[in-house]
């Protein structure tokens, strides 16, 4: 039988961020080019071209990026998101606004189907948590990119 006090025993939650580096030298996204450029150095060269990786750029409300978060790897022709760590990384860095961004081993830039239904789903839960996706950026190991914002497809 079980002791009245082990019944209610349950884990502490606590929220927390830290910032390695200074917010006024942050760079600052105000164009694709801009996210390209962040996100390609996030990227190893030695494995763009040989697997799929999801990551997040994380921005206040000036578009300062706040971090850069690997959500996911998967393997030559697809990754697993997640859009609860999606928001909850967003929402325990006090991001305001959110850029998503895949690669494609293959080298091809056209969005899949499922590249676009994600980024419908993730546009329209952060229109729910006013937490909006500016922009979903594909990157290739021959350092090219596609902006569903510039392409209109967000």
């Amino acid at each position: 039988m079980l002791q009245s006090n082990t019944l209610f025993q349950v884990a502490e939650i606590q929220l927390r961020y830290r910032s390695g580096a200074k917010l006024s030298d942050a760079p600052v996204v105000s164009q694709s080019s801009d996210a390209f450029r962040i996100l390609s150095a996030c990227w190893n060269p030695d494995t763009i071209g040989l697997f799929e990786e999801f990551k997040v750029l994380l921005l206040n409300r000036a578009n300062k990026v706040l971090g850069v978060i690997n959500l996911s790897s998967g393997g030559m022709t697809g990754t697993v998101v997640d859009i609860k760590l999606v928001f909850g990384a967003a929402l325990k860095s006090a991001a305001t606004c959110l850029i998503l961004s895949h690669n494609h081993p293959s080298g091809n830039l056209k969005p899949s189907e499922a590249d676009l239904t994600l980024t419908r789903q993730l546009v329209e839960v952060g229109k729910l948590m006013e937490l909006p996706v500016l922009d979903h950026i594909i990157l290739t190991p021959e350092g090219t990119y596609k902006s569903f914002a510039d392409e209109g497809l967000m």
